[in-house]
């Protein structure tokens, strides 16, 4: 987008300092780019933080926190939070290690000794033990009596977990891809990357022309990890009060069927691109809804979406695309809903309270990687809904905003 027009007058040097100071810096809400700005002096309590960095960074003040009791508490449990994020590829590799070897499940029948597991996963004992202990450690497992071992507290939760597995097993592509992340963020979209290849649209010059082949890898694992997401929609949301829903980007249908099941008498319509609406197609009339759906293949990037819906949703499709594509999406949307349509967007978000690494640290890195995209804060997308063409939108809570967060927008 091209910046507005400059005025032909500049004023003068003390005039623009004067209005700069009064207006506050904010990014734009389609390129995501703050205006330059002259940068003010650090405020007193920002020069106060300043000095106490300085000095906890020095060894002195670190040995003598280390021994005060006063301040050995907060000293450990900070050493221990950043040798944490230095093993944190270990302990993914962990995980992937008990997954590969599907430990869960075998394990879930009940406890089993070192040498039990070892059979099963034809490892040495000495790798067994070297597995189980550090499985333990991140209690994905627990040490029972006898020296058995069997699920810990979140490594139950696994078991039969299928969204939850292949996404683990996913991201072997993501931990190849950031092993240079200074490369990577250096070349950003330039940079060849596993999962570029693996998200074929992300980069397809004419996404419509990918050949089923191609979407069928990634249109599995959305389907496998949406029905978490679609739950939390559904749970916080009542769509018995609409008469046609069109899911645009809707993969495999996934979403539309669970929709069907709970709502039997709405309408469902699905775009996608068309190798992807017709493996929909597929799995909705295999479901018994080949009488309630119809399924549009095509671009939303370029082509004009169905009309007669009355509510159109967006699970997990905006944070794949920049922003200018995100805009001409919604007013896609806005032209395709009538007055008083609904609009549902879901998808993780970034800023979240409490899950502000979601978005702002594994999303980041993971959307960089994929070649596209960035988890928004709602704030954004609300700016970006508004200049869309929409008359309000709202957030609605949902049971696990770190994976759903929930925008409603009436046109």
């Amino acid at each position: 987008m091209n910046p507005p027009e400059q005025a032909l007058t500049a004023p003068t040097a003390s005039a623009l300092a004067t209005e700069r100071a009064k207006t506050p810096i904010t990014a734009h809400p389609v390129t995501g780019v703050s205006p330059v700005a002259l940068t003010p002096p650090p405020a007193w309590h920002e020069r106060i933080r300043d000095w106490w960095n300085a000095l906890v960074a020095t060894d002195k003040f670190q040995r003598w926190s280390a021994r005060f009791p006063l301040t050995r508490p907060v000293t450990m449990r900070r050493s221990r939070a950043l040798f944490d994020i230095v093993s944190g590829f270990v302990y993914t590799q962990t995980l992937l290690a008990c997954v590969e070897l599907d430990l869960f499940a075998y394990l879930a029948a009940g406890a089993r000794t070192v040498d039990e597991i070892a059979e099963q996963t034809q490892l040495s004992r000495a790798s067994t033990e070297r597995l189980l202990n550090a499985a333990v450690s991140l209690r994905l497992l627990m040490k029972r009596r006898h020296g058995r071992y069997a699920l810990g507290a979140l490594g139950a939760p696994l078991v039969d977990n299928t969204g939850v597995l292949a996404l683990i097993r996913h991201h072997r592509m993501a931990y190849q891809d950031l092993s240079n992340p200074v490369a990577l963020l250096r070349q950003g979209a330039d940079f060849r990357t596993e999962l570029s290849r693996y998200w074929s649209y992300a980069d397809a010059p004419r996404p419509q022309q990918i050949d089923d082949a191609r979407v069928a890898a990634y249109s599995e694992i959305m389907a496998d990890t949406l029905p978490p997401v679609a739950n939390d929609v559904l749970d916080v949301y009542d769509l018995s009060k609409h008469r046609c829903l069109l899911d645009v980007g809707g993969g495999e249908g996934v979403f539309l069927s669970l929709v069907g099941q709970r709502h039997p008498k709405l309408q469902l319509r699905l775009f996608d691109l068309p190798a992807v609406a017709a493996r929909a197609k597929a799995r909705l009339s295999h479901a018994g809804f080949a009488d309630r759906v119809d399924c549009h293949g095509g671009n939303f990037h370029a082509d004009p979406l169905p009309t007669g819906a009355d509510v159109v949703s967006l699970v997990r499709v905006l944070l794949d695309h920049d922003d200018e594509s995100v805009m001409r999406l919604l007013k896609r949307v806005r032209a395709a809903l009538p007055s008083g349509g609904v609009l549902l967007i879901a998808e993780a978000m970034a800023g979240v309270r409490g899950a502000e690494t979601v978005g702002d640290a594994y999303f980041s890195f993971y959307l960089m990687a994929m070649g596209k995209g960035r988890a928004r804060r709602a704030s954004e997308l609300h700016e970006m809904l508004q200049a869309a063409g929409f008359k309000r939108s709202r957030e609605v809570s949902t049971r696990f905003p770190i994976q759903t967060g929930l925008i409603v927008a009436e046109a």
